[in-house]
């Protein structure tokens, strides 16, 4: 197993068909791949009815490749004594070998501007989403929005849910909202960026051979293996020792937040600068100054949670930059970069800003848009740093280096407070000497897996869940992972 899935954009993805195209029979690809839909629909069947025999699958099909995939895994589905009805947007442009299979297997083909269209899917089980594939960009047609719109049946998508777009995940008027998405050799980008539109993803391999990835998500068990524990030699120094300058009178919690989470990511040790007596009275075993000058060793800073953003933080800030020791900056910090970016641009220490959709639009004068990906590299590349945008997909860029994607499977930690847990776990990783994107990359992973857990910890479903909460979940979270990593 990779320690890292790749998500390749469409020009790729069609780059590498290209290629498979000359080494195999025509027509081979897409049997692969229709083969492999209508396996996963039929255990979707199962699942869901109990049986294959007898159920009934209907099929939205537009014109291209994509509706060819629908209409062959229909032609399978056929076969195994599966009632099929096609609805075809296009009639002319279908895709003619999969409709002739189709009808050969004893398929019902409908046209979508019949009355009967809506009724005939509605009568199914699952409905097969192939009106397009990795080449559609925009919204769904008229006919098709109101179709989809008008159905009340699980939708299976075949390769992604058409009105989502393929590179960004993005979606600007009707578009499908799958169950299921079933894609065929490769992931794509809109399978990390759209989770919420596409349903379980499921891959099926048709032979292709793909380049480098530039987009990339770290598995939990490559980011367990590479969690930092303590040895038999090592002590709190060696463990990594994060300084942390966050909080104030005004905002107590976030200097609890980012150094208690840095204290349950596993740091050695964690020294405090503030006037916040809270933290120390939650966390005992931290060591606090007043001022960045009378802090003893540390090997990284955060710096921001709830510090304020008045002269004293700015020159405080400015204190921390001026090392050459790996920073965070969160929050407040941004703020101030974002009137002084001098203080951090031209640095040659790691550095690591951590905004959320406000603060990179404050950063950059725009907000992130519809192509989230593209706009952080470009701010990764001009200011050389990493930088971590917050999301349900939080997207992780570094110069000369694949974006990485974390997605969290949830929303849970979307909630006052969070961020500021995020930044003490990506604090100590940093301290304890792991690069700036892979420390960003499992701090986002832990962080997601604390707030699931939080969700539903003794609830019969899952629930909201406040920072506190979430704090208390890092711990059991680095343990999920490490086991997943065979770390004990």
């Amino acid at each position: 197993m990779t320690d890292r899935r790749g998500y390749f954009t469409a020009d790729q993805v069609r780059a590498a068909e290209a290629e498979l195209f000359t080494r195999v029979p025509a027509g081979m690809p897409m049997r692969r791949a229709a083969h492999g839909l209508a396996t996963v629909v039929a255990g979707e069947l199962r699942a869901r009815t109990g049986g294959i025999a007898g159920r009934a699958v209907g099929l939205l099909v537009g014109s291209g490749d994509n509706g060819g995939d629908a209409l062959w895994a229909g032609s399978f589905l056929r076969r195994r004594g599966v009632a099929v009805v096609a609805v075809l947007l296009n009639p002319e442009r279908a895709h003619r070998d999969g409709l002739a299979a189709l009808r050969r297997a004893g398929g019902r083909v409908v046209d979508a501007e019949a009355a009967e269209a809506v009724a005939r899917l509605d009568e199914t089980d699952l409905v097969l989403d192939g009106i397009v594939g990795i080449s559609g960009r925009g919204p769904l047609r008229p006919r098709a929005a109101e179709i989809v719109g008008a159905l009340g049946v699980p939708i299976v998508a075949v390769d992604l849910p058409s009105g989502v777009d393929p590179d960004t995940g993005a979606v600007d008027g009707p578009a499908v909202r799958a169950e299921v998405t079933v894609t065929f050799g490769a992931y794509k980008p809109v399978h990390a960026l759209a989770v919420p539109r596409c349903g379980r993803i499921v891959l099926v391999p048709i032979g292709v051979t793909l380049p480098e990835p530039d987009l990339v998500q770290w598995e939990p068990a490559a980011i367990g293996a590479g969690w930092p524990v303590p040895g038999a030699a090592d002590d709190k120094y060696s463990q990594g020792v994060v300084g942390v300058c966050a909080g104030s009178a005004k905002y107590p919690g976030a200097g609890v937040l980012c150094a208690g989470a840095a204290v349950a990511a596993t740091s050695g040790l964690v020294r405090y600068v503030g006037d916040d007596a809270e933290v120390l009275a939650r966390f005992p075993e931290m060591i606090a100054s007043r001022q960045i000058s009378e802090t003893g060793r540390v090997q990284a800073w955060v710096f921001g949670p709830g510090a304020g953003t008045d002269s004293a933080a700015r020159d405080r800030l400015a204190e921390v930059l001026a090392s050459d020791l790996p920073v965070l900056v969160d929050a407040d910090g941004l703020t101030i970069l974002a009137d002084e970016p001098e203080l951090v641009r031209g640095r040659t220490a790691p550095t690591v800003l951590t905004p959320h959709a406000g603060e990179f639009a404050r950063l950059t004068g725009a907000s992130p848009g519809a192509d989230r990906v593209a706009a952080v590299r470009r701010l990764a590349e001009d200011w050389h740093v990493t930088v971590l945008l917050k999301g349900r997909a939080t997207i992780i860029a570094a110069p000369g280096s694949p974006t990485a994607v974390n997605e969290a499977g949830g929303s849970w930690a979307a909630t006052a407070g969070a961020g500021d847990v995020l930044s003490g776990i990506l604090g100590a990783l940093l301290a304890a000497g792991r690069s700036p994107q892979w420390a960003a990359a499992a701090a986002a992973r832990v962080h997601a897996l604390a707030a699931n857990l939080a969700a539903y910890d003794d609830q019969p479903a899952a629930a909201p869940v406040s920072a506190w909460p979430l704090l208390e979940h890092i711990r059991p979270a680095v343990r999920v992972v490490r086991e997943m990593g065979g770390q004990r």
